[in-house]
């Protein structure tokens, strides 16, 4: 009997210990991994720290994974990514912008909307990274949006009062007036890639256009022939022969030579962006808090709100392919970008608007960083993130010609509307 007993005791002791043994090889078999993660923004300085955080953190709590970033040429990006989910091979992770690049993309990248209920309501953003139902395809991790970064300096040698900003079109005339009076460029503008003229009609819109426009737009119903969208295409036109803008924009990228220009004091204003670059730590940097101002873009014609709101939107935001084999690795790494000390870090350093709304941004001193990140619970649509790419990429050849007088203003727009409903078929 005790002969047994102590057989069937060791029996199970072996069972057991057999059955850790197993379970410990599955879990470094599901474990060993490389992730590869495509974006534009790994290989930046200024963002450094936070994919640092982000790699580390993530391999510490996944022994045997290896995170692996490959940066891309922003100008690109598209088309590798393009190439990739044809070939269903590459990336495990990729960025993406909100709104239609992330929209036009989803059918190959995971329905997120069982995996991202713990972090839901901590992030915000998720309107441009979903699907017609609702359901989120990748994980926001910044705010982005457009403002006005002005030299308070260049202000005052043009006898303006430089902590008083143009609430209508006719005021923000009259400033561009006075600058060029004094021998200043009013605006800095870089259209090579025709990402300028984008920042323009998207600035010009957000408060032209009521939430029902906003929502045609969307769709596909509202024109570029419709007046409202029209006079912005109109005052295009009229800027650059009011002598806005220093000569050769076509020539210029707006990344990064635009804005270098600005940080050289070679202009007065510049479009630029609310997050992470181009923005109100870069310019801090260069011209010093105290001269940095910033105001919102005011519409060509009436506002239709109260009070002129920041065009704003989730930014960029990490999905995961359809394609890659380790599904559950590359969720939990989608999330990991969002994590708060990993956000924090983004902010931080790079100045950028996290989606984390668990993040302190209180101890900012910057006076235009203020401004922006309390414009932040009421914005308006920016309204090139919801422009179909067929549409954005005419509409940047458009752009070209119109300052080249290779078209007019009916042409370019009847052209976009032909554009426009071709995308919205498809």
């Amino acid at each position: 009997m005790k002969t047994t007993k102590r057989f069937l005791r060791t029996g199970t002791m072996l069972a057991a210990g057999l059955a850790i043994t197993i379970g410990s090889l599955g879990m470094a078999q599901a474990e060993d991994a490389t992730l590869t993660v495509w974006d534009w923004k790994s290989g930046d300085p200024t963002t450094a720290p936070y994919y640092d955080k982000v790699k580390a953190d993530f391999e510490a709590a996944h022994p045997g994974v290896t995170v692996k970033f490959v940066m891309q040429p922003h100008d690109q990006y598209y088309t590798l990514l393009g190439t990739a989910i044809a070939a269903s091979k590459g990336p495990d992770v990729v960025l993406v912008h909100g709104g239609s690049q992330a929209k036009e993309r989803i059918a190959a990248l995971t329905n997120l909307s069982d995996k991202v209920a713990d972090i839901k309501t901590r992030v915000a953003g998720w309107d441009e990274f979903a699907g017609p139902d609702g359901s989120p395809y990748a994980v926001p991790i910044s705010i982005q949006g457009l403002a006005v970064y002005y030299n308070k300096e260049l202000y005052k040698k043009a006898g303006l009062d430089p902590e008083k900003t143009p609430q209508n079109w006719a005021e923000l005339k009259e400033i561009c007036a006075k600058l060029k009076a004094a021998g200043t460029t009013c605006f800095a503008l870089g259209n090579k890639e025709g990402y300028g003229a984008d920042f323009f009609y998207s600035s010009a819109a957000a408060n032209a256009l009521t939430s029902a426009q906003q929502a045609a737009w969307t769709a596909g119903d509202l024109k570029w022939s419709s007046p409202e969208i029209k006079a912005i295409v109109q005052a295009w036109v009229d800027t650059q022969k009011d002598g806005w803008y220093a000569e050769g924009a076509n020539s210029t990228a707006k990344f990064m030579d635009e804005y270098q220009s600005f940080e050289r004091s070679e202009n007065a204003n510049t479009i630029g962006l609310l997050s992470d670059v181009a923005h109100w730590k870069e310019f801090d940097e260069f011209l010093e808090p105290e001269n940095v101002g910033v105001f919102v873009m005011p519409p060509v014609t009436a506002s239709v709100n109260e009070k002129l709101l920041m065009p704003l939107a989730g930014g960029i935001g990490y999905g995961v392919t359809k394609f890659s084999p380790h599904q559950d690795l590359a969720i939990a790494l989608a999330k990991s970008f969002a994590d708060t000390p990993a956000m924090q870090i983004f902010f931080e350093a790079a100045g950028a608007v996290p989606s984390d709304t668990a993040v302190d941004t209180s101890k900012v001193e910057s006076p235009s960083a203020k401004v922006v990140l309390g414009s932040l619970s009421n914005g308006a649509a920016l309204l090139h993130n919801n422009t179909s790419t067929a549409e954005t990429e005419e509409w940047h050849r458009q752009s070209q010609m119109l300052f080249t007088g290779e078209t007019t203003v009916d042409k370019a727009v009847a052209r976009l509307d032909e554009v426009q409903a071709q995308a919205k078929k498809k």
